[in-house]
């Protein structure tokens, strides 16, 4: 393993020895070639890094040492977990390193796996995908909001799943406003099922990903798992469910107050949506953005916030998410992913 050349300070106050248990999980700490160390030896200059066998000597000034030993033990813990160790995950920590992000310290990264099926764990792969994660197992109603391929449907679903496999909700209850996204599909033909399931596709592919295909049919026949659009919610108290409203930037602002009402006893649901992609009717406000306007703060009802350092599809999705951020008549300038407590608001 090659070792970076960084510049040596005058005096040095601080050494201190990561310790790795194997080689494999060495490489997946600090990257194929080397590809992470570099980066770490970037972000501290200060830091002379040294690697021999399976450690890493780190010597410096005491700060600068110690930030750096906190983002290679986070590293470290999610190699561990077989989490993906990237670029941007490092970018993420280092910030939390440096930044305490709300107390958070070496060691508490734990993208643990959500649910194990068809073969695959499923687990977050980001901070805000952590802290959405963890909002959803502490509150009531979870907003996810976000560009597209943040994870924030996908990873609602399998706490939904989890939930309903640990017996803490009776069914769940999938749906999403019937909008065209830009494009007049005009009449279709077929009865009531056929006609609204093209809009309900993205979620009965999400569940084929976490149940076995052959028993998703008895499951929706008994009402454990409904798939629905959303004007099937109206009028009835959802008890004992984990329920999920997806592309909730194309509702009016009365149907997503019909909607949250809805909420019964033993009932918990998650709001997803891009406020950026809104298909409604121009001039009509989405219900989303003014459900974000109106309820912060409300104890029990959290918002998490994802960037497009969240997007875990192919690597121009992200590049593309920010373009079009940029290209917006209203844009502020972009924030700094992974910014302290940039996904977590209440």
């Amino acid at each position: 393993m090659s070792v970076p050349s960084v510049p040596l300070t005058p005096t040095v106050s601080a050494e201190e020895v990561v310790s790795f248990e194997s080689a494999e999980i060495m490489v997946r700490t600090l990257g194929a070639q080397d590809a992470l160390l570099r980066i770490l030896a970037g972000v501290f200059p200060a830091v002379d890094i040294s690697v021999r066998d399976q450690a890493l000597g780190l010597r410096g000034p005491a700060e600068a040492v110690g930030q750096a030993r906190r983002v290679v033990e986070d590293l470290r813990s999610l190699a561990r977990r077989d989490a993906p160790v990237t670029p941007e995950v490092m970018e993420q920590v280092v910030t939390l390193v440096r930044g305490g992000a709300a107390g958070r310290g070496a060691g508490a990264l734990h993208l643990d796996s959500i649910l194990s099926g068809r073969g695959r764990k499923i687990r977050a792969k980001t901070l805000h995908q952590q802290d959405y994660v963890e909002a959803i197992d502490r509150s009531t109603v979870v907003f996810g909001l976000g560009p597209a391929g943040t994870g924030k449907t996908y990873l609602a679903m399998a706490k939904a799943v989890q939930a309903l496999q640990a017996k803490e909700v009776n069914r769940i209850i999938l749906t999403r406003p019937a909008v065209e996204a830009g494009e007049r599909l005009g009449f279709l033909p077929g009865g009531l099922s056929e006609k609204i399931d093209p809009y309900l596709r993205p979620l009965y592919d999400a569940l084929h990903d976490m149940i076995e295909p052959e028993s998703i049919p008895r499951l929706m026949e008994a009402g454990t798992i409904e798939v629905a659009p959303l004007a099937y919610m109206r009028g009835r108290t959802l008890n004992d469910a984990f329920v999920i409203l997806d592309e909730a930037q194309n509702t009016t602002p009365k149907q997503m107050k019909m909607f949250l009402t809805r909420l019964g006893f033993g009932a918990r649901m998650v709001v997803t949506g891009d406020t950026s992609q809104v298909d409604l009717p121009r001039g009509t406000q989405s219900g989303l953005a003014q459900a974000v306007e109106v309820l912060g703060g409300i104890d029990g009802l959290e918002m998490v916030r994802f960037d497009s350092s969240d997007v875990v599809r192919h690597s121009l999705v992200s590049a593309i998410v920010d373009a079009y951020d940029q290209a917006r008549p209203d844009a502020a300038p972009a924030p700094r992913r992974g910014k302290p407590g940039a996904g977590r608001g209440r």
